[in-house]
C-alpha cells in the first residue's frame, strides 16, 4: 500500500482555515493533514474552528519563522498556504533561504479564500513564487496571468479550480416549512454603524413586513473573536439597540454556512463568498444595493450576474436568478458532468500538477517576483514583520529552542538538519528522512 502523502496547511483565520484544507483535500485526496493556525489577531478560537467542521490530524499555532523551523525539520509533500498575502511572501522567502538550490522542498501552494475584488496587483504579487497560485474561475485566472505578464513575471504557476467548498444539495422550493431569508453578514463591509444599523433594521423589516417568514441573520463571529477582516460594529451589539428589539421571526444565528444554506429559500448579502455558495445550489441570491455598487463593497465584483437588488425590491416579492454565462465564468457552476461533492473535473489540472511536482526528485528554489533588487523600499518590511532577515531567514529569537534542550543538543539538531538537506539535495531520499527522524532525538 503506498504511503499517505504528508500535507501541511499554514492558515490566519477561520476562513482561510477552511479553504486550506478543503483545498488540500481535493488537491491531494489520501493525505495525512497536519495544521499550523499562524499566531496573530485573527487566529482562530476553538469554537469558530468547530463551526468550520474541517478537522487536521494535528493542529498547533505558530509563528512564521516557528513555521519554516517545521517544514524544515519535518518532510512535508505540500504545503497549502491560506494566508494573506504578506504572510504569504515571508514564507515564500523564507523556503528560500532553506532551500536556496533545487532540492527535495515540499511543493507549495497558494490561492485566495474567495471573491477578489480589491488589491488584485498587490495580493497577486505578494503569492508569486508558489508552485501553483489557484485561481477559483476562469475569470480569476486570466485577470491572475494578466497581473503577471504585465510585470514580465512567470505566469506558469496560475492554474484555475474552483472553490473548495462549493456543494450541497440543489435548492428545494420551502414547500410546508416557512420561507427562510437568510441575511449573510460580513466583519467588515459596510464599515460603518449606521450603515451596518441600516442593513440590519430592513432584515427586521423585512420579517415585520412578512411574519409568515423566517429571517435570519447569519452572524460569522462573537464579540471578541476575530475572522478574516476586523469587526469594529459587531451586529449583536446593535441588534441590542433596535427599538423593542428584533421581531420574534427574526433571529441572529451562527453555524456551517453549508447547514444554514440546506433551510435557505433567500440569500441576502452585500458581496459576501456565501452568495456564490447558494448560487452554486440555484438558490435566489440578492446582491443588496441599498448602499451603492461600489468597489470599497465589493457588490460590483456581481455586476453581470443578475443578482443585484434592494431591500424595498426584497420586501416586494422579488427572487433574483444568477444568470448562467456570469455564473460560469465565475466558476459556480459545476462542470458538465463533474461531481460537485468531489469537484472532480475544476481540480483535475491543479492535482495532475500537484502530483508531477511531487514525483520530481529535486525542485527549483521558490522563486518570487519580489526581491531586494525589485522591491528594496517594500520587501525587508514585509519580512520584518514576520520576524525574517530581509533574505528570508529568521531574525534572532524568532525561533523558541524547544523547553530544557542543551545548547549541545541544538547544535546536533542543527548538524543533522543540515545533513538531510544535503541528502535530499543529493537525491538520497530514504536516507534523509532517517537523519532527520535522529534529529528530533
Amino acid at each position: 500500500m503506498p504511503e499517505r502523502k504528508r500535507v501541511a496547511v499554514l492558515a490566519d483565520s477561520d476562513t482561510r482555515w477552511k479553504w486550506g484544507a478543503l483545498t488540500a483535500r481535493r488537491l491531494v485526496p489520501d493525505h495525512q493533514l497536519t495544521g499550523f493556525l499562524l499566531r496573530g489577531r485573527a487566529t482562530p478560537t476553538a469554537r469558530q474552528l468547530g463551526e468550520v467542521g474541517v478537522r487536521a490530524d494535528r493542529l498547533s499555532e505558530v509563528t512564521c519563522a516557528e513555521f519554516l523551523a517545521e517544514i524544515e525539520r519535518e518532510h512535508y509533500d505540500v504545503v497549502v498556504l491560506a494566508l494573506v498575502g504578506g504572510a504569504v511572501q515571508a514564507v515564500l522567502h523564507g523556503a528560500r533561504a532553506l532551500w536556496p538550490a533545487p532540492a527535495g522542498r515540499p511543493v507549495l501552494v497558494t490561492g485566495y479564500v474567495g471573491v477578489v475584488y480589491e488589491k488584485l496587483a498587490d495580493g497577486l504579487l505578494l503569492r508569486h513564487g508558489a508552485d501553483l497560485v489557484l485561481a477559483n474561475s476562469r475569470h480569476d485566472a486570466e485577470r491572475f496571468r494578466a497581473v503577471y505578464e504585465g510585470v514580465g513575471a512567470d505566469a506558469a504557476a496560475v492554474t484555475e479550480t474552483a472553490l473548495p467548498f462549493l456543494g450541497g444539495a440543489p435548492y428545494e422550493p420551502a414547500g410546508s416549512r416557512a420561507h427562510t431569508v437568510v441575511f449573510a453578514v460580513q466583519p467588515s463591509v459596510p464599515d460603518s454603524r449606521a450603515d451596518r444599523a441600516y442593513l440590519l433594521e430592513r432584515a427586521a423589516g423585512h420579517a415585520r413586513l412578512h411574519p409568515d417568514r423566517e429571517v435570519l441573520i447569519k452572524l460569522r463571529s462573537k464579540p471578541g473573536e476575530h475572522t478574516t477582516h476586523l469587526e469594529e460594529q459587531p451586529y449583536q451589539r446593535l441588534a441590542e439597540k433596535i427599538p423593542g428589539g428584533l421581531p420574534a421571526n427574526c433571529r441572529l444565528v451562527y453555524g456551517n454556512m453549508g447547514e444554514v444554506l440546506d433551510g435557505t429559500d433567500l440569500l441576502v448579502t452585500v458581496s459576501s463568498t456565501a452568495a456564490l455558495e447558494s448560487l452554486h445550489r440555484s438558490i435566489p441570491t440578492a446582491i443588496l444595493t441599498d448602499l451603492g455598487i461600489r468597489e470599497a463593497l465589493g457588490n460590483h465584483h456581481f455586476l453581470g450576474s443578475g443578482c443585484m437588488a434592494s431591500w424595498d425590491q426584497i420586501d416586494s416579492g422579488l427572487l433574483p436568478e444568477g444568470d448562467p454565462l456570469w455564473l460560469a465564468a465565475q466558476g459556480v457552476l459545476p462542470a458538465q458532468g463533474a461531481d460537485p461533492e468531489k469537484g472532480a473535473d475544476a481540480y483535475a489540472v491543479a492535482r495532475a500538477k500537484v502530483a508531477a511536482l511531487m514525483a520530481a526528485t529535486r525542485l527549483p528554489a521558490p522563486a518570487p517576483y519580489y526581491t531586494r533588487t525589485t522591491a528594496p523600499g517594500y520587501l525587508p518590511g514585509i519580512l520584518a514583520r514576520h520576524h525574517l532577515a530581509p533574505d528570508g531567514t529568521p531574525l534572532p529569537g524568532a525561533v523558541r529552542p524547544q523547553a530544557g534542550e542543551s545548547r549541545l543538543r541544538r547544535r546536533l539538531r542543527a548538524h543533522l538538519r543540515e545533513a538531510a538537506r544535503g541528502a535530499y539535495r543529493h537525491g538520497v531520499q530514504r536516507v534523509a528522512p532517517v537523519i532527520r527522524r535522529l534529529g528530533e532525538l
